[in-house]
């Protein structure tokens, strides 16, 4: 299992260095000029050189790879260049939003999605078979911005069920609960589809197996067998697809923060990009790519450790 994991986090640690290249690159080709976009038109040419100057555009895009680099290895994200303040503290303080946002999601549609997916295998090519199957379907053709716009103007302004914008108010949780409602369902509704589609799969090859069918032959009820046997063995997979999705949740909490006007590290990035702030960008970019390569990290990790046939490479 340490080998296992020696392996595995070699591998994240050259994944994030080559995403922070291709980010460093990326920033070389959006158009505009930061230094025009953030001093305005009335900034002479030497406050422009100055200023782009300061945020090292000026060196080859090498040096600044390299000058990044080191900057991140010593813990230091770079400098803001609207508030002047360390991009470390501004993302620190964005991230908790985005964090919650995203396990709370993920923590409703595992409980909705596994069930679920057991309940379609159980009763393979029943009418709930059927109905859990167009229901993810469709769940997971929802895209999520569509599902925060529409979720939006029927339970917040049309219903009123439900407040329209902001994260509630600080030191109030069932305020804050009641602000995350929304957002949640946009961000994890797609993912209780893929959860049951995954779950059903798994769950179907499992209880085909000569293990399940001694237990069967012994007199074992269907549910001990369902929860005590088989889903032990079809959820690995399905831990993988959790870590991966709390890394792709990033994406839709990106439409959810702006259309909800929540705070995070979404909203922070969008916000960022409009006016050219190089620095919150890359040091945002860099959070979510490692947070990304983290959590599928932990789910390869979690997945070796319930099933000796990952570590294997079987």
């Amino acid at each position: 299992m340490l080998a296992y994991a020696l392996r595995r986090g070699g591998l994240a640690v050259v994944i994030v260095a080559v995403a922070l290249v291709i980010l460093i690159a990326m920033i070389q080709f959006i158009p505009g000029d930061p230094a025009a976009v953030l001093l305005g038109p009335l900034a002479s040419p030497e406050m422009r050189e100055a200023f782009r100057a300061r945020m090292g555009l000026d060196q080859p895009a090498v040096v600044q790879i390299l000058r990044f680099f080191f900057r991140v290895l010593g813990g230091d994200l770079g400098t803001d260049v609207l508030t002047n303040r360390p991009v470390l503290d501004t993302v620190l303080e964005q991230l908790p939003f985005t964090l919650t946002l995203i396990f709370a999601s993920i923590g409703w549609s595992a409980a909705l999605g596994i069930p679920l997916g057991c309940l379609a295998a159980v009763r393979r090519g029943s009418a709930a078979d059927r109905l859990v199957g167009v229901l993810s379907v469709a769940a997971i053709a929802l895209p999520s911005f569509v599902v925060a716009i529409w979720g939006l103007l029927l339970f917040a302004v049309t219903l009123d069920w439900f407040p329209t914008i902001g994260a509630g108010e600080p030191g109030q949780p069932l305020d804050r609960l009641h602000h995350l409602v929304l957002p949640s369902l946009a961000v994890g509704l797609g993912w209780v589809g893929y959860l049951a589609r995954m779950v059903r799969a798994t769950m179907l090859e499992v209880l085909s197996e000569n293990h399940i069918r001694t237990a069967r032959a012994f007199g074992l009820t269907e549910g001990t067998i369902t929860f005590r046997y088989a889903l032990k063995i079809a959820i690995v997979p399905t831990v993988v697809l959790l870590g991966i999705g709390v890394g792709h949740m990033i994406s839709g909490a990106v439409f959810a923060e702006i259309v909800f006007a929540r705070p995070g590290i979404g909203r922070l990035i969008f916000d960022a990009l409009a006016t050219r702030n190089y620095p919150t960008v890359m040091g945002a970019v860099m959070v979510t790519t490692v947070f990304y390569v983290v959590s599928t990290l932990a789910a390869d990790l979690v997945a070796a450790a319930l099933d000796p046939r990952v570590r294997a490479g079987l």
